[in-house]
């Protein structure tokens, strides 16, 4: 051998040696890299958040069809009673029969159950299942939008015992039928498909297998280069090393992307059938998971909504595979591949179904948990949020502006709404705009406008706790004034009508919006009585001490003026607003409560006197045109409200169960021609109609004294007395004189003919 030769092949050697080095070193970088990644935690889970589940037990003022509306919204499906099964029900009568989902609760999980349901017309009477009785039940609840990472990734995680068994299979035999026989790589597969793209004269078949493309997936970048081609088979062989065949199927199904829902993506088989078909993987039928693994090969290309033909194509493609590997039999491949290809509407991004709300809960969590917290351990949010209000809600704000423009010849209308319990402040709906299913400027949370007249109560409360000096019957003055400013110019206030009152009962000054009463009264009791009110209705900043915060020059968002009248409508009680009720950890640990938080309560006696001058606005004042829409033998309390030059329009009311804000307004702040009665009450009123308002109660609260009135002189008068309006007074503030009867006998006797 030559000189040359021999120092060819030694530098040959060396070369070899140092890439055999350089290669172990790779592979000894990426053994580290898949075992460090693929231990852990595999992937960034966003938080999911539900709304309340809806619970049944006997008398539960519920009608069969509201709880179809709940179960369709949870993605159950109709079907006759023999084919009922998980996420199924079937309605026989006024008995609906149905199987539950199973659900790990914060209380422990809750199995799947079989359950007879039989309704009244407007109330579940008996629950039963197998024939024996159930006080109690809950529903599954609806995922209403999850907290992503930055990068938009989103996924339900499944394990492989829980799967369809069709699935796993399925997908075996379509995409890698060796999976079970390889090492990572399959030769075979690779030769293969060589041999058909170079008679194709282009790529018309891939050789990866269900390994590689895990890794490409779960590992690299998607370029198409050798480095990323060399890197994926070293990551494959190591992955198939360290891991069982299962865990990598497992991990596979958690990972494929199956498509884009606007900045999410979609991962794993798991959301892929929860964001197509509306439920659960455990529920799809045989065309349904042929259709998702059909679209593993091209997700944008077999998308089922936007291509319904040619993923049909694909699907009937792969059922056809299945039958010949006798995954199904003659039957089912014949039936599956004539059904049609559905997919879901619901299902688009859950953050898009209640953007406003979710935009709230958000805003709860960021006090409590960082960002990266919210986006990548799998916490499970459940929140407050009750679906049949909130539906009640949109629709009231959607054709009630829709009604309020075609009837004034107005448009460009904006509304907002707030529902919440009377009885612990949680929030039930929030709606933020006319189009409530898109994200946006959320006006229930940040437009701040003029309360207008919704304040008035609070004046009225200041006075009311001075029970000595103010009664509801106490006199005030409906009269002009004139008040110098700081800034050197004059104040003078009017009524709506223009008009003075003279002396009038401080109830009727409410009722009936009177402005010059009102400021009348609360420059009496002192701007600082009244700011200290709103301070004790759970008010947290500052408050400006102007006399025209009397008449609601203060702006307030429909969620903090609802803040304000949750503390009315609980008696007195300043009960903080909450939408999360729970969060656990994706496991089902429970992480944090939030639990009624109340501040010291403002004396009851005054706002009961308080709430039944508000009932009158509703009876017989600026809120009467509220039962054109509501039951008339509904006793309920509100306020309506409207801003200077007739800009912003307001309602606030509650009855026993909800409480409810709307405001309507432009924008752009321009005028609207509305007031609080034309605008805001159509809304508010539809909107609690459909909800299922219930009333207030009609049994006198104990304390107070109900006491007749001759509406004459506002002065206790005689039983007797045909003219006479029950008041209630706090015990012991009853005035001392009585007026006489201001009605003579024949009119008592000519009213009992009437």
């Amino acid at each position: 051998m030559s000189k040359i030769a021999s120092l060819t092949l030694k530098l040959a050697v060396v070369l070899g040696c140092i890439a055999a080095l350089a290669l172990i070193a790779y592979t000894l970088v990426l053994d580290q890299q898949i075992r460090s990644r693929f231990a852990g935690a595999r992937w960034a889970l966003p938080a999911q958040i539900y709304a309340a589940p809806l619970e049944l037990y006997p008398g539960l003022a519920l009608s069969k069809y509201q709880l179809i509306e709940e179960l369709e919204r949870l993605g159950y499906r109709r079907h006759p009673r023999a084919e009922l099964a998980q996420g199924r029900y079937a309605q026989q009568r006024d008995r609906i029969e149905l199987q539950t989902r199973p659900f790990s609760f914060s209380d422990g999980p809750q199995p799947s159950r079989t359950l007879s349901l039989d309704f009244g017309p407007s109330q579940l009477k008996q629950i039963s299942e197998g024939g024996q009785p159930v006080s109690l039940v809950r529903l599954d609840p609806l995922l209403i939008g999850s907290i992503y990472p930055r990068h938009g990734e989103d996924r339900v995680l499944v394990n492989l015992a829980e799967v369809p068994a069709l699935l796993p299979h399925g997908l075996i035999q379509t995409e890698d039928q060796r999976f079970y026989k390889h090492f990572g790589l399959d030769p075979r597969a690779i030769l293969r498909a060589a041999v058909v793209n170079i008679r194709a004269g282009r790529v018309v078949q891939g050789g990866s297998t269900l390994t590689q493309q895990l890794v490409k997936n779960f590992f690299l970048h998607n370029q198409r280069n050798f480095s990323r081609k060399f890197s994926e088979a070293i990551l494959s062989v190591l992955l198939e090393v360290h891991y069982e065949k299962d865990a990598i199927l497992e991990a596979y199904l958690n990972e494929v992307y199956l498509g884009q829902d606007g900045q999410r993506a979609i991962h794993g088989f798991g959301l892929g059938s929860e964001f197509y078909f509306h439920k659960p993987l455990a529920e799809l039928g045989v065309a349904e998971i042929a259709t998702l693994v059909g679209m593993v090969k091209g997700p944008s290309y077999y998308n089922p909504r936007r291509h319904p033909e040619r993923a049909r194509e694909r699907r009937n493609l792969v059922l056809a595979q299945w039958h010949d590997a006798g995954l199904i039999d003659e039957e089912t491949l014949a039936a599956a591949q004539a059904r049609d290809v559905h997919t879901s509407q619901q299902t688009l991004n859950a953050n898009r179904r209640y953007p406003a709300f979710v935009q709230q809960v958000h805003r709860e969590l960021a006090r409590d948990y960082p960002d990266d917290v919210l986006t990548a351990e799998g916490l499970r949010i459940y929140t407050s949020l009750a679906p049949h209000v909130q539906a009640a809600a949109e629709t009231a704000v959607i054709e009630g502006l829709d009604s309020i423009e075609a009837s004034r010849g107005l448009s460009s209308l904006q509304a907002a709404a707030v529902v919440a319990s009377v009885t612990d402040g949680s929030i039930l709906a929030l709606v933020g705009g006319r189009k409530p299913g898109e994200a946006g400027f959320n006006r229930a949370l940040d437009a701040r406008r003029p309360i207008g007249s919704t304040i008035k109560p609070v004046v009225y409360l200041a006075a009311l706790q001075q029970s000595q000096r103010y009664q509801l019957t106490s006199l005030l003055k409906d009269e002009p004034l004139r008040l110098d400013m700081p800034n050197g110019s004059v104040w003078e206030p009017e009524n709506y009508d223009k008009e003075s009152h003279g002396e009038i009962p401080l109830f009727q000054a409410l009722s009936q919006s009177y402005n010059l009463a009102t400021v009348n009264l609360g420059l009496e009791v002192g701007l600082d009585q009244v700011i200290e009110t709103l301070h004790g209705l759970g008010v947290e900043d500052q408050v400006p001490a102007l006399p025209s915060l009397l008449l609601g020059a203060w702006d307030r968002s429909p969620l903090q003026l609802t803040q304000i009248y949750a503390a009315l409508a609980s008696g007195g009680f300043a009960q903080k607003l909450i939408s999360i009720r729970s969060v656990q950890t994706r496991e089902g640990q429970l992480v944090k409560r939030y639990p009624l938080e109340l501040a010291d309560p403002l004396p009851a006696d005054a706002v009961a006197l308080l709430n039944w001058a508000m009932q009158q606005a509703t009876q017989n004042g600026t809120g009467r045109s509220i039962y054109r829409q509501i039951d008339p033998t509904l006793r309920i309390a509100g306020k309506t409200g409207t801003s200077d030059d007739l800009r912003d329009s307001w309602f606030a009311g509650f009855g026993s169960n909800y409480l409810g804000v709307v405001w309507v307004g432009h924008d752009n702040n321009d005028v609207t021609q509305l007031t609080g009665a034309s605008g805001a009450l159509p809304v508010w009123a539809r909107m609690m109609r459909m909800a299922g308002l219930q009333g207030l109660s009609a049994r006198p609260q104990s304390g107070l004294e109900w006491v007749p009135v001759d509406t004459e002189s506002w002065l206790p008068g005689d039983e007797a007395c045909r003219s006479v309006l029950r008041v209630p007074y706090i015990a012991g503030t009853v005035p001392d004189q009585q007026a006489p009867c201001a009605r003579s006998g024949w009119n008592k006797f000519l009213d009992l003919w009437r």
